[in-house]
């Protein structure tokens, strides 16, 4: 099983869990968070993080969702990226996380990347009055 581990600022991961949780009915294996609040040093964080990984890896690799590009968590991330065993993503969102978790069982780490970006992009939309009536029937 694929680990995936969500690293973002303040209590964004523990926030998307706790929703994921809601949605599938109990709590998934294999995931886990860390969270960077307030001016949080980045090397210390490195440590946390590290262990984390070493925690979740089952040996089929770790998915590691992250906030915003090229912020403190993307860029502690940025040190320890393995290709192929330790990935990384960025724009993480309800959708991309349930994805991850219905797919990281059958899929390998670089095709269940394609499929959560994929979907987590298709998964933002203009909710428009057309839209409603189209879902609502009404």
């Amino acid at each position: 099983m694929i680990g995936i581990l969500i690293v973002a600022h303040g209590s964004l991961p523990d926030s998307l869990i706790e929703c994921a949780t809601h949605v599938l009915g109990q709590r998934p294996r294999g995931l886990a968070a860390l969270d960077f609040i307030g001016h949080a040093d980045p090397d210390e964080r490195q440590k946390v993080l590290q262990a984390i990984l070493t925690e979740l890896d089952e040996g089929d690799g770790i998915l590691v969702l992250t906030d915003i590009y090229g912020a403190t968590p993307s860029n502690t991330l940025c040190r320890i990226l393995e290709p192929s065993h330790i990935e990384g993503v960025s724009g993480v969102n309800l959708p991309m996380l349930l994805k991850a978790l219905n797919y990281r069982d059958t899929l390998p780490l670089p095709q269940l990347i394609e499929r959560i970006v994929e979907g987590a992009r298709n998964s933002i939309n203009h909710i428009s009055e057309t839209m409603c009536h189209a879902a609502t029937g009404r």
